[in-house]
């Protein structure tokens, strides 16, 4: 069996697949101060309700952006599944995509496996719309070809800056306004936030568009990102497990 871990800077999503198949999923909260210890109390009696015993995993992959829970990670492996972990890099993936960038080793790697599985699954060129703890737009050309992106704040940490820098300003959930203009200061942030944003998605996607040349395929992935599709035409499909597919596709590749 082989364990995939997304390890993002607010969520770890850790996957067990059986070939093909994804015998199960988990999420949690990403904390760099987590030991490995930790992580192994944790999915432990994951893996037993799934009938997994850990001697089952013989192969672990990685995509991390936050190299603080990377050493970890390892130790979880070894501890508990005896096997060294592959972490993916530029490197890993130089003979499976085309990186189009100045410095392709600082490009975030949940980045490139997305584009990879982009590759995979669907056509190019197409751009893929995360909303993560950031809002990446990753471009998909043609000839399975990463040609950069653009990274703008993540929602959540609009609202957090909107209520730490504005004593009168609340935390708000991110909502789906029925219109544009709030009648009260909860109704006009949740406004400013969800219309704000789908004009930024709106925006961007012209501006790729019109440097491609050509109307791309957009795929929306990320936990908002079914919310923010409710408010524009421009996402084609959400895709919930795309960087898990990616993943699998570098592991049947090394195979």
């Amino acid at each position: 069996m082989l364990l995939t871990i997304d390890a993002g800077n607010t969520n770890i999503v850790f996957a067990v697949y059986h070939g093909e198949k994804q015998v199960c999923a988990w999420r949690m909260h990403t904390n760099s101060g987590r030991t490995a210890d930790e992580y192994v109390a944790l999915l432990s009696p994951l893996m037993v309700r799934y009938g997994i015993d850990e001697s089952d995993i013989k192969d672990v992959l990685i995509s991390s952006v936050v190299p603080a829970v990377n050493s970890p990670l390892m130790d979880l492996c070894d501890k508990a599944y005896k096997v060294k972990p592959i972490f993916v890099t530029s490197d890993l993936l130089k003979d499976k995509i085309n990186i189009n960038l100045d410095k392709p080793e600082d490009v975030g790697a949940d980045r490139l496996v997305n584009a990879l599985a982009v590759c995979a699954y669907y056509q190019t060129p197409a751009v893929v719309v995360d909303f993560g703890t950031a809002t990446t737009f990753d471009v998909v050309g043609e000839n399975n070809t990463y040609e950069g992106g653009v990274i703008s704040p993540g929602i959540n940490l609009s609202i957090e800056a909107l209520h730490r820098a504005a004593a009168k300003l609340p935390m708000i959930a991110i909502e789906k306004p029925e219109r544009a203009i709030g009648k009260n200061t909860k109704e006009a942030m949740q406004s400013g936030i969800y219309w704000g944003y789908v004009g930024l998605i709106e925006g961007i996607l012209k501006r790729i568009e019109i440097e491609m040349g050509v109307k791309p395929y957009v795929i929306g992935t990320g936990g908002l990102a079914p919310l923010f599709a409710q408010g524009t035409k421009v996402i084609d499909i959400i895709d919930q497990d795309l960087t898990l597919k990616g993943l699998l596709e570098i592991y049947n590749g090394k195979k």
